[in-house]
């Protein structure tokens, strides 16, 4: 199946679709490998499954009965002139599978569309940022120099999104982010970005209280990375986690760091319940790895930064019982089947609701909100249903209301 052509006809476009093909198939069998080579476990064995979903206070929910979802493909009888949706996270680098399963789930809805109206075809053209907030600075006024672009799916992550929300603010681009959980994006003044799923002052406190509560858990390590994202999220837990966070053995550690002997050593030391990582999978896969080498059973609970296919292929056997919340959706079956024809893969973190924000993008520019200001207007009166949820924002673009979903692998 193939997407309409679009403006992006410079070389780095061609590049990056060949990074992107060279690095799916390297994550799905080099990464099995080596998790069987350094953990003695079988990754094709272990899987991320959603368990219970939870809501502010950490106790189980049922799962949200959402009436019809929005169909991306419409009634078929779209007029628009082409246009473009941009799409910026990390599309290669150590986290890359969290900015690709956005974009593959956004490409699943598009091409339905464009299949269903010939007589408006939208375009989305991918930024790699590699999730550094540096580079995406970089990128930033690549998109709203591109006049085609009327709105942007993402950033992907927290740190790139606080790097260059001021700028889509100035341009007066949309920024509709599907994984940008950091509390404090919303609290800038801009008027342009957009979550679409909860953020973690939302998560925190509740996976917070579902450990205590529903777990049993009475002391706990939270291990933080240095991002944005892990240290917004630490706050979080820690602050919901109240007497049961257990500051003797909590620490922090770099992203790009492999080694964490000190770390290990801290928690082997402890008499904790359980530790928390508030990071990326490409940090937690050898930081659970390294502990369990260490004899250390100690269970790990961590969020939407890990909560990828890619921490167990990562993590092999080490990765069996860990407890992962996000507050993106699972992907009903239908749609992950038609994504796993589409991608050859399974659909992971996040790619549920790249399609559902592509989705609700789509039927902007079906309505007629075929610029920057329109599309903007639309988003911000949106109200519909979704594959992952419901979707409505208020004033500050936070969802009016949101869940957390706790997976679990096995």
């Amino acid at each position: 199946m193939r997407l309409p052509s679009h403006r992006a006809t410079t070389g780095a476009a061609v590049a990056l679709a060949a990074a992107l093909a060279l690095t799916g198939c390297s994550q799905k069998t080099a990464g099995g490998t080596a998790a069987d080579a350094s953990s003695g476990g079988t990754a094709d064995e272990l899987a991320i499954v959603a368990d219970v979903q939870i809501d502010t206070t950490g106790a189980e929910v049922a799962a949200d009965g959402a009436g019809e979802p929005a169909d991306p493909a419409g009634d078929g009888s779209a007029v628009c002139d082409p246009v473009t949706i941009a799409l910026a996270g990390a599309l290669t680098g150590p986290n890359a599978a969290l900015g690709q399963n956005i974009l593959y789930g956004a490409q699943v809805a598009l091409e339905k569309h464009n299949e269903a109206n010939a007589d408006c075809q939208v375009a989305i053209t991918p930024f790699d940022t590699e999730g550094d907030p540096q580079k995406a600075t970089q990128v930033a006024p690549q998109i709203v120099g591109d006049e085609s672009v009327i709105g942007l799916l993402g950033p992907a992550f927290s740190g790139e999104t606080k790097a260059t929300g001021d700028v889509f603010h100035q341009a007066g681009l949309l920024s509709l982010s599907a994984s940008a959980t950091n509390p404090d994006l919303t609290t800038n003044g801009w008027d342009t970005f957009y979550r679409g799923l909860a953020n973690d002052a939302v998560q925190g406190p509740a996976v917070a209280r579902y450990m205590v509560d529903t777990l049993g858990y009475e002391a706990v390590c939270v291990v933080s990375d240095n991002s944005d994202y892990g240290i917004g999220l630490a706050e979080e837990i820690v602050g919901g986690l109240g007497d049961a966070a257990d500051e003797s053995c909590s620490t922090e550690v770099k992203t790009g760091d492999k080694d964490f002997a000190a770390g290990v050593q801290l928690i082997s030391g402890s008499e904790a319940d359980a530790v928390f990582f508030a990071g990326y999978y490409a940090e937690a896969a050898p930081f659970v790895q390294q502990l369990r080498d260490a004899g250390v059973e100690t269970p790990l609970v961590s969020a939407d930064g890990v909560n990828d296919p890619q921490f167990v292929s990562q993590a092999g056997s080490s990765s069996e019982g860990a407890v992962l919340s996000c507050p993106c959706g699972p992907a009903p079956e239908e749609f992950a089947a038609e994504y796993e024809e589409m991608h050859g893969q399974a659909p992971g973190v996040y790619s549920t609701e790249g399609y559902d924000l592509m989705t609700i993008l789509l039927r902007g520019v079906d309505s007629g909100a075929t610029d920057r200001a329109s599309l903007l207007e639309f988003v911000a009166g949106y109200e519909g249903e979704g594959l992952a949820r419901s979707y409505m924002w208020d004033d500050t673009g936070e969802l009016s209301d949101a869940l957390i979903w706790i997976y679990s692998v096995k």
